[in-house]
């Protein structure tokens, strides 16, 4: 057999190969680890990044700067689409720049992964409760409540929508559940008071009324009323809260 040394550099480590040795070397090519070696490295980086996003998104918010929140918020999703915090978070930044369709689109979304998602059920509810789309808000509570009973946001909201419906004993039960849920929070009391006033029993209204003001007495301030359309009060649901508010 035909020998060849190969060349002097690589002599040294490989001493001398026959000729169809020497061109296979040439050859070969460098093997690469697959791409999914790489995954549980790639994945927690971003996720870390998403999640710096997802804070800076908040400090947008919280700042009012809604068009850099939302923005910082939806980069965080592109780099993290899995972490259901960052869909709520985003949804109710939508709904407070008064976004409330894509608001409930992005909370959509959420669902569509985690149908069971409290939080997100939460926030959509709202999204539809203060979008008027009652029955809807409806269902998306009374979701919300049975996977989690001890949630007074959603009896809260409940009571406002069921009052909205015009049905009264339902819109009472449901508020009734959610102060004593959260029985230090004037909202639930308030709301409270409103479902028994629409039902007719404006004495058990007015009463229910004292006991808001004594947990907080800026209810005593028809102007202070204003401030519960950003609790999911309506219009004419704050018109009829000051009209308890005179007779209490």
């Amino acid at each position: 057999m035909k020998w060849r040394c190969a060349v002097a550099g690589l002599a040294l480590s490989w001493g001398c190969a026959t000729e169809e040795n020497v061109r296979s070397i040439h050859l070969v090519k460098p093997m690469l680890p697959p791409a999914s070696a790489f995954e549980p490295w790639v994945l927690p980086l971003a996720a870390k990044k998403a999640q710096e996003q997802r804070g800076l998104g908040l400090q947008y918010r919280n700042a009012g700067d809604f068009e850099s929140a939302i923005a910082t918020l939806r980069s965080a999703l592109s780099l993290d689409s899995t972490q259901l915090s960052t869909y709520v978070v985003l949804g109710w930044t939508l709904h407070l720049d008064k976004q409330r369709p894509a608001a409930a689109a992005v909370l959509e979304s959420a669902l569509d992964q985690a149908p069971d998602h409290v939080p997100a059920l939460n926030a959509l509810g709202i999204v539809y409760l203060t979008e008027g789309d009652l029955e809807q808000a409806v269902t998306t509570h009374t979701r919300a409540a049975d996977l989690q009973p001890d949630n007074e946001i959603a009896y809260y909201n409940l009571s406002l929508a069921y009052e909205r419906l015009g049905e009264y004993e339902q819109a009472i039960a449901a508020a009734t559940q959610a102060t004593a849920l959260e029985p230090s929070n004037p909202h639930p009391w308030v709301a409270l008071a409103l479902s028994y006033w629409s039902s007719g029993e404006v004495e058990t209204a007015t009463d229910i009324y004292r006991q808001a003001l004594g947990l907080d007495g800026r209810y005593r301030d028809l102007t202070y009323l204003d401030h519960l359309i950003d609790a999911g009060f309506s219009p004419r649901q704050v018109e009829t809260t000051a009209e308890i508010l005179e007779q209490s």
